[in-house]
């Protein structure tokens, strides 16, 4: 890996190099255009509920207001419907699906209009029910300038993407993650080290927390990569005439990322909100106590929306039949299963069990906040786990991967360069 990384300094790579600072450099811009507030717009004070995820991703723009509060959060909605209407909901988005690298690019188009179509009604919505006091015009103002801030990142992600390194839109939302984070560790700081513990106590406590805290990124990192690898071979290809490499189809333990708890959190926050929009106090201490997800039962009930949306997504991405489809098509199979229905049924099984075991880890890992907040006197501030980690750790691996093929590539090309 050192030494891998250690080719980054030299000659050959000098454009690498600059596509790694051009990055560096959109992703500050970003993280300052995170403290710019609107002026007339005022802090948010409560808690945001399922939008906390958001508020993360944009680095704490959401709470206070900035000109990037949404970030790319609405292309992260506009991205998840798109992807649902491809699934024969609408014959339209099923023939761009189909007709590859053209439709990809008309759904991408769609997904951004949609994207600031979502941004500005998110914007009007959370002006409208955190910023009681002010007039239709400055409601009006202020989302029109979240939305401008949604499609500078959006202009910026692709330019991270087209000039820099790994994906755009997925740098931003790591950006805006590890922006938040060092409130964590200054968090857990104040607390053990100059809070009411004794000195000593304090120190032991804070080296126990980092721990845990490397721990549970280990875990993550170790779950993002597991994968199951089920052999394939080719009837038109023999093992030896491959150098003796065996091909074989990669399922990860956990497909789905984070899209489930996210689904799960906006399904359990969607009745408070509408509750609070009417000012029914019974029904809203109702929710309080029974619905929202810091609550007991609230919990069991995340706990479970999560498995399902984790089950249903997975499915949803890694259709077995169209797997099984393109398998045969390509003359591949599994030994010992028979092409079609068999395998079919063989894959749909692998990414059944697969699944299970990767959505029970998510459900602990995002559970693990309110736990943490239940069972401690830890401020809301410092949490262990929760989706955030999760999400620096898939864009951190991609972004890894993607870096360590480049050096691959130009290592190779200058290795035959010398040979001839």
């Amino acid at each position: 890996m050192f030494r891998g990384f250690s080719q980054l300094f030299s000659k050959s790579n000098k454009d690498l190099r600059k596509r790694i600072y051009f990055t560096l450099a959109c992703l500050g811009l970003f993280c300052l255009g995170t403290t710019i507030t609107i002026p007339w717009a005022s802090r948010i004070y409560q808690e945001l509920g399922f939008l906390e995820i958001f508020n993360l991703m944009s680095g704490g723009g959401l709470q206070n207001f900035s000109i990037f509060a949404l970030g790319v959060s609405p292309y992260i909605t506009a991205s998840i419907i798109t992807e649902l209407l491809q699934m024969d909901i609408i014959p339209y988005f099923k023939e761009l699906k189909d007709e590859g690298y053209t439709g990809r690019q008309k759904i991408n188009k769609i997904t951004r209009y949609l994207a600031i179509l979502f941004g500005f009604v998110q914007a009007y919505a959370l002006c409208l029910f955190y910023m009681q006091g002010l007039s239709t015009m400055e409601i009006i103002k202020t989302s029109l300038v979240m939305t401008a801030g949604t499609a500078f990142c959006l202009w910026l992600g692709d330019q991270i993407t087209k000039k820099g390194i790994g994906n755009g839109t997925s740098m931003i939302i790591l950006a805006g993650i590890l922006f938040s984070m060092p409130r964590i560790f200054t968090g857990a700081y104040n607390t053990f080290i100059n809070g009411s513990y004794e000195l000593m106590m304090g120190i032991i406590l804070f080296i126990i927390f980092i721990l845990v805290y490397l721990l549970i990124l280990v875990g993550i990192i170790y779950i993002q990569l597991a994968e199951r690898r089920i052999p394939i071979q080719y009837a038109n290809r023999t093992t030896s005439a491959y150098g003796a490499e065996q091909s074989y189809l990669p399922i990860k333990l956990n497909s789905a990322g984070v899209i489930p708890v996210i689904f799960a959190q906006i399904l359990l926050t969607v009745p408070s909100t509408i509750v609070a929009l009417l000012k029914n106090e019974s029904a809203m201490n109702f929710i309080n106590k029974y619905i929202v997800y810091t609550s007991n039962t609230g919990m069991i009930l995340y706990m479970v929306l999560i498995l399902f949306f984790g089950y249903f997504y997975t499915f949803m991405i890694m259709n077995p039949e169209e797997m099984s489809k393109n398998l045969n098509e390509r003359g591949g199979y599994i030994p010992g299963i028979r092409p079609g229905n068999d395998t079919s049924k063989y894959i749909s099984n692998s990414i059944s069990k697969l699944s299970i075991v990767g959505n029970i880890f998510l459900m602990i890992i995002a559970i693990l906040p309110v736990l943490v907040s239940k069972f401690t006197n830890l401020p809301s501030t410092v949490t262990f786990g929760g989706t955030g980690l999760i999400i620096v750790v898939g864009v951190a691996i991609e972004t890894y991967k993607q870096l360590e093929s480049s050096l691959l590539a130009r290592s190779y090309k200058e290795k035959r360069k010398r040979i001839r």
